[in-house]
């Protein structure tokens, strides 16, 4: 995190309990904290040649301070949520300001200013028109689902009304996924005998900006939204700085239009999900450079039933499909696999609470029928008291093939466990 952050973080921080004690009395405050120990280790032999972590994946302490301060007065309300943590591997200390906000309400029209997390989209940890950045780091690591979301700074403007609402989203400076790196995982790298590596975001310009929009209604007992989304493809493309001799890869982020909508309602005895997008790959929209990605149609259906109480069952089918898929296949370079003109997954979740809901079973497993790899996370939690829980799990990967996105991270398994406590 970069130093103004951290000074701005912690000045928030301090003063927000303090503006709002000294206020009216239709003004008020509330902290809470809590303490997060995460620790993931690996089941496989291979450890990255490039890493710092030996058999641990993760080993960290994290110190949660959730503030809320707010006004009944003008409708106004600030939040920040601020870890500090101490990476075990590295031995470093760290500040991850995971959101930091002042909200304001006016008629018909509320606004969201500062760091926030936006979720979009009807999938179950399977992303279609919800854009915004992830942190795979996490999810493939075992940190808690929270933390698969990460923020961004911008302005959130939501419209209201009984029949038709809508949203609009203005994020100035780019953020993109964080991704796995050779210091903690192994993965396909077509080009791992390359030394160097540049990551070249987008230039911090009016013009860069991300834009997004979505509008939503109740229709015939469902939830139906729109999406619109101007801005770049959010994990990295390649490019070398020459093809007979390379000595850098390049990261970079390709420009990108999302067009989409999904509906989501009661349905069958049950919630039935779908949800469609359109990727306009804005650089490349013949589909003849292999170093950016095609346009895609994507699209999913999902359903969700409680079969008896506290416990649910939940499958999806999830497909895209590469457009100009000749076209890419004629320029690919030899160096890459060709993959196939889609690609598709299957998911199931089974969530069971026992002893009046102080012990979760929990599993979520991904398979791609096309690609022949999965992903499979199971974990238990148990819920000690009030305020002490621990959680156990996995992270399966497996595949066929090294170079397809669930199989690449096969040398990867790991075990994790974590220890909250709030207070």
């Amino acid at each position: 995190m970069k130093p103004l952050t951290i000074m701005l973080a912690l000045a928030a921080a301090l003063l927000l309990p303090n503006i709002a004690a000294a206020a009216d009395d239709d003004e008020t405050y509330e902290i809470n904290w809590f303490l997060l120990l995460n620790y993931a280790g690996r089941t496989g032999d291979l450890t990255p040649g490039f890493g710092d972590g030996g058999d641990w994946l993760l080993a960290e302490e994290r110190l949660r301070m959730d503030v809320t301060a707010w006004t009944e007065a003008i409708e106004a309300e600030a939040r920040l949520r601020l870890d500090i943590y101490h990476d075990s591997i590295t031995n470093d200390f760290e500040l991850d300001l995971r959101e930091g906000y002042l909200d304001y309400t006016t008629g018909a029209f509320d606004f969201r200013f500062g760091r926030q997390v936006i979720t979009w989209g009807v999938g179950d940890l399977i992303f279609i028109n919800d854009v915004w950045p992830k942190d795979w780091v996490s999810y493939f690591s075992g940190r808690p689902l929270g933390y698969l979301k990460l923020g961004v700074d911008g302005v959130r403007t939501r419209y209201s009304s009984d029949s038709i609402s809508g949203e609009f989203v203005f994020v100035p400076v780019f953020e993109p996924d964080n991704m796995p790196t050779a210091e903690r995982f192994s993965f396909y790298d077509p080009f791992v005998e390359v030394p160097n590596r540049v990551e070249q975001k987008p230039e911090r310009s009016f013009e860069n900006s991300e834009i997004a929009a979505r509008v939503y209604s109740y229709v015939g007992g469902f939830d139906v939204s729109g999406y619109l989304y101007k801005g770049f493809w959010h994990t990295p493309s390649m490019t070398l700085d020459s093809f007979t001799a390379p000595t850098t890869v390049t990261l970079f982020y390709p420009e990108l239009n999302v067009y989409g909508a999904s509906a989501q309602g009661a349905a069958l005895s049950g919630i039935l999900s779908m949800e469609v997008g359109y990727y306009d790959s804005r650089e490349d929209s013949d589909g003849l450079d292999p170093l950016v990605p095609n346009s895609q149609f994507r699209w999913l259906v999902g359903y969700s039933r409680q079969l008896m109480q506290d416990f649910t069952v939940g499958v999806q089918y999830y497909q895209e499909r590469i457009l100009d898929h000749d076209n890419y296949l004629s320029t690919l370079p030899a160096v890459f696999p060709a993959p196939e003109d889609y690609r598709d997954m299957v998911t199931v979740s089974l969530d069971r609470w026992l002893s009046r809901q102080t012990w979760r079973l929990y599993l979520f497993a991904y398979y791609s029928p096309v690609d022949n790899d999965y992903y499979i996370l199971p974990s238990i939690t148990h819920k000690l008291s009030d305020s002490l829980a621990v959680t156990a799990g996995a992270n399966f990967f497996g595949g066929e093939q090294d170079h397809t996105f669930f199989g690449q991270f096969e040398e990867n398994d790991n075990l994790y466990v974590s220890l909250r406590f709030d207070f």
